[in-house]
């Protein structure tokens, strides 16, 4: 039965329209805004043409947030992926209490990031915190007092935070991706007289990697524009070691204690984001790229 086209554009017609009024109106007119000197309200603008742009790249904070957005992105992201590769492996291997195990993983991602981050503020309050607490207890005293938050360790204390969060994400996302692989291939290895991670590596891997490509995709997306977490993290006063791009612009936009309200300039600061994303993506995409299997 064939569908006509008037039925077909019929359908897409209320999407398209939703998608146009929400994301497509917006960013043009982001586009516009972020070649004007303003504050946010009123009427007061300044056209300024590309000097947003030239001043962006003279600046110190931005490229230390677009630093630290990309670390995030790679080492993160290899962490992440590699420790759900890992999982993925132990959990499918036969051991019991599966569930439980992905449940237990996957339980960050339910809890308000508030919550996470007074949860991580706590663990890293130097002495009588989690880890200073038990550092004390084994009688390691310079640990216990270590500057877990300090300026040139908070970044990396918020990246272990986020791996943490974030792995059982994607472990769910892979498991998902395995329960549909015939377990006939697996049976056949075995008896071929393969090991656990031959058979990860020749069998899950592949036939998962349509399942992996999504995910890096959405982790890159979500790495390079991160907000919550490291702007909830460090509190109304966010270290400058932990700025992401996204905090970044938030703080040039609306402040902190004092307020900046330069959106004209935050704008183009949210355009710049936007083209990395798009980047990463279409890198990404063509570097994943493959010939697909069925089964």
């Amino acid at each position: 039965m064939r569908i006509s086209k008037r039925l077909i554009i019929l359908f897409l017609l209320p999407a398209s329209a939703l998608y146009f009024w929400f994301f497509l109106v917006p960013t043009f007119s982001a586009l516009g805004y972020s070649l004007y000197d303003w504050r946010g309200f009123g009427t007061n603008q300044s056209f300024v043409g590309l000097n947003n742009y030239v001043e962006l790249f003279n600046d110190r904070l931005f490229w230390r947030s677009m630093s630290n957005s990309i670390l995030i992105l790679l080492l993160g992201g290899l962490i992440i992926f590699g420790l759900a590769f890992v999982m993925t492996m132990m959990i499918t291997s036969g051991i019991k209490g599966r569930k439980l195990f992905r449940a237990i993983i996957f339980l960050p991602n339910v809890i308000a990031v508030i919550a996470l981050t007074t949860l991580w503020g706590y663990l890293y309050t130097p002495k009588f915190g989690l880890l200073g607490a038990f550092f004390d207890a084994i009688g390691l005293d310079q640990l216990a007092e270590f500057p877990w938050l300090g300026p040139d360790t908070i970044f990396w204390a918020m990246l272990v935070a986020i791996v943490w969060i974030e792995v059982g994400f994607y472990l769910v996302l892979f498991l998902a991706g395995v329960d549909k692989i015939p377990e006939d291939f697996y049976e056949a290895a075995r008896l071929d007289g393969a090991s656990q991670f031959q058979m990860f590596r020749l069998i899950t891997v592949p036939l998962l990697w349509d399942v992996i490509t999504v995910g890096m995709v959405l982790w890159s997306i979500y790495a390079v524009k991160i907000f919550e977490f490291p702007f909830s993290f460090t509190g109304l006063e966010p270290n400058v070691n932990s700025y992401t791009v996204a905090v970044y612009m938030y703080i040039l936009g609306f402040g902190q204690r004092q307020p900046i309200y330069r959106l004209g300039y935050a704008t183009a600061v949210g355009v710049m984001l936007l083209l990395v994303v798009i980047l990463v993506v279409m890198v990404l995409r063509r570097l994943m790229r493959r010939e697909q299997l069925q089964y």
